[in-house]
């Protein structure tokens, strides 16, 4: 059991919270359903400054919160504050979801009208299973709320809902178009950004985080019990469920910003402040404050987390957003840094995916390929240079071919043998696939920051022209291209990564930062959906499925035939291939197990950026190659054709 939050007892409960600087912690206790205080109890303190209480008569559904007091002064990074209702950090249930109030911020302002009250609940663990995420497959990141939120098939009163996703025609179409793993943007309780209110704006995303285990009850308002349904519904049909995570900061922002949680607890302890600078925040998230990682208490509330999530929901991984804070002290980055290692060796996560966001914003942030062996990583090299390669960009042959085959460049590292890239072409943060290749600006006029938010460099192109248009050679060009980027991710060794809603060529109409867009610039148009788009991926993801090829994580051998490189001329390509600047074209032979029958086959991938169609001259000649994806041989333009070799 974890050493804080509530334990019920069959007298009542023990609450226990920690704060090493404050003078007096008090419990305030709430009847259920009721708004008004029953009980402030002053906690008694132990010899490890944890603070405890046992009152008597406390019942599943009672309300609660905590006071603080000591010192006030944020120049020596002391927060403390009696007049703020907190919220336990250890918290799994609150009675309604935050609400931004200046009054959060105020010095001596009261807050229990303002700050949601943590319940106290009876919990039940789900039967015990295996993790059944499986390196190799298909992740489909995906907003609750967004998914779920136009869907016709839904009832109303469940749209936006987590129980949502255990509905039949959500399952139906994450099994059609393939979808092994289905990850969730954050699904715990956050407090809005405080510029989004008088802007008339909501965070749609959910990376404002405050309590780690309290799941949202807009989002949730079933709790535990509701996620725990659909994560059951999902796994009946093969899809394992991934929970997007948020250790690195929380909603209490920088110094100007609310006071609801950790920050009226104990600021020193849960926040990295510059040495020598208590007064201060380090900012390495970009988000106002870092969480201290590299503090036990900080550590154990991270795994106890995890373990929670896993213990009473079955969630079968997680994606840790800006995941070097995790591994981050006074000195920088470790990979084998405490709570990174003991995350490994955790037994309750022994068997689940750990995905890490490679990168944040402090000095030495940048760390793709650096994490421990057990970790997935995020591949933005991959991104990048596949975009490059599809927008035209002038030598790209030779990094399109590394990233078709696992980016040894990247992950090879002291003879490891194994990949451990996630390739994706987009995620929520930067323009969806439509938008990709119909915007070379972003357009983010509508989150109220003057287009100033957001990535400038997307390595995107618009076709000719900037956004919607009724011209059809344009519209053509952009469907051809999401096609052959599709299918380059597809055709890609590894985990791949599909955001919610490019299969069904959503737009957010340029926005590539579109965090306060909780309308339908974010919510899918299922109603509109391109089903031509949505047969091209279910067939896409087919293929990928039937040979081993592609999900097998082990970098091919360089000496065997297990995969080669051919020119369209159908000879080994050659060192002026691999540098010719307008290089546009490449064939990738791969020797493969076909899952149908368990017999070997042979696969040629043929990839055309040029504008013009182009015959592919395979080794065998035409007979030898059955066509799976294209038009045959003589290749489209800006297109892939994926052949067999015929007779396997």
């Amino acid at each position: 059991m974890p050493r804080y939050g509530v334990e019920l007892t069959p007298q009542g409960a023990e609450f226990s919270v920690y704060s090493r600087n404050a003078s007096n912690v008090e419990l305030c206790l709430y009847a259920a359903n009721a708004k008004h205080e029953i009980a402030r109890l002053p906690m008694e303190r132990g010899d490890d400054d944890t603070w405890r209480i046992s009152p008597k008569g406390v019942e599943p559904g009672m309300r609660y919160g905590y006071r603080a007091h000591g010192i006030y002064a944020p120049d020596q990074g002391q927060w403390f504050d009696p007049s703020k209702l907190l919220v336990d950090p250890y918290a799994i249930a609150l009675d309604r979801p935050f609400s931004y109030h200046p009054e959060l911020a105020v010095y001596g302002a009261d807050t229990a009208d303002l700050v949601p009250k943590a319940i106290v609940a009876q919990l039940e663990p789900v039967a015990p299973q295996r993790g059944r995420f499986a390196p190799g497959g298909l992740v489909y990141e995906a907003n609750v709320k967004a998914l779920t939120m136009r869907h016709p098939d839904i009832p109303e009163a469940e749209r936006g809902t987590i129980k949502a996703l255990g509905h039949p025609a959500i399952i139906a179409h994450l099994k059609r178009i393939g979808v092994s793993a289905l990850e969730l943007m954050p699904v715990v309780a956050w407090l809005d950004e405080r510029h989004l209110g008088p802007l008339g704006l909501r965070n749609a995303w959910g990376y404002q985080p405050v309590a780690m285990m309290a799941l949202d009850p807009a989002l949730c308002p079933g709790g535990i019990k509701e996620l725990a349904a659909a994560v059951k519904a999902l796994h009946a049909e093969n899809i394992a469920v991934l929970l997007d995570v948020v250790f690195n900061h929380s909603a209490e922002s920088d110094q100007l910003g609310p006071t609801v949680s950790m920050r009226g607890i104990d600021n020193l302890t849960y926040y990295r402040t510059p040495e020598g600078h208590p007064g201060l925040l380090v900012n390495d998230t970009g988000c106002g404050n870092t969480l201290a990682c590299d503090h036990p208490v900080m550590r154990d509330l991270v795994l106890d987390t995890l373990r929670y999530f896993v213990t009473y929901a079955g969630i079968d991984g997680f994606r840790f957003d800006l995941a070097p804070v995790m591994g981050r002290d006074a000195n920088g980055f470790s990979p084998q840094a405490d709570l990174l290692t003991r995350m490994i060796h955790d037994p309750v996560l022994a068997d689940r995916a750990l995905i890490a966001e490679p990168w944040d914003i402090g000095w030495g942030g940048y760390q793709l390929g650096s994490f421990p062996d057990r970790f997935l990583e995020w591949n933005d090299w991959t991104r990048d240079n596949l975009r490059q390669f599809w927008r035209g960009d002038a030598r790209k042959i030779g990094d399109l071919a590394t990233l078709l085959a696992g980016c040894s460049n990247i992950f090879q590292k002291n003879g490891t043998p194994h990949t451990r890239t996630l390739n994706f072409i987009c995620a929520h943060d930067g323009f969806t696939l439509r938008d990709l290749v119909s915007y070379e600006n972003k357009h983010n006029e509508a989150n109220g920051e003057f287009n100033r938010d957001g990535h400038d460099q997307n390595y995107s192109w618009n076709c000719g022209v900037e956004g919607d248009t009724t011209d059809i050679v344009t519209q053509k060009r952009r469907v051809a291209d999401i096609k052959a980027l599709l299918t380059t991710l597809f055709a890609t060794r590894g985990t791949i990564m599909l955001t919610s809603g490019d299969e069904l060529g959503r737009t957010q109409q340029g926005n590539n930062n579109a965090y306060s867009q909780d309308n339908e610039i974010t919510w899918l148009d299922w109603q509109h959906a391109d089903e031509e788009l949505i047969e091209h991926t279910a067939a896409l993801a087919a293929i990928r499925h039937r040979f081993t090829v592609f999900s097998s994580a082990h970098f091919f051998d360089n000496d065997g035939d297990e995969i080669q490189w051919y020119s369209a001329r159908g000879e080994p390509m050659e060192i002026p291939d691999w540098e010719d600047p307008s290089g546009g074209t490449l064939a990738m032979m791969l020797r493969t197990t076909d899952r149908h029958n368990g017999r070997p086959a042979r696969l040629a991938i043929a990839f055309n950026r040029t504008d013009e169609a182009r015959r592919f001259a395979l080794p065998g000649g035409a007979k030898t190659w059955k066509t799976l994806l294209g038009s045959g041989l003589t290749v489209d333009p800006r297109s892939v054709a994926i052949f067999r070799a015929a007779g396997e």
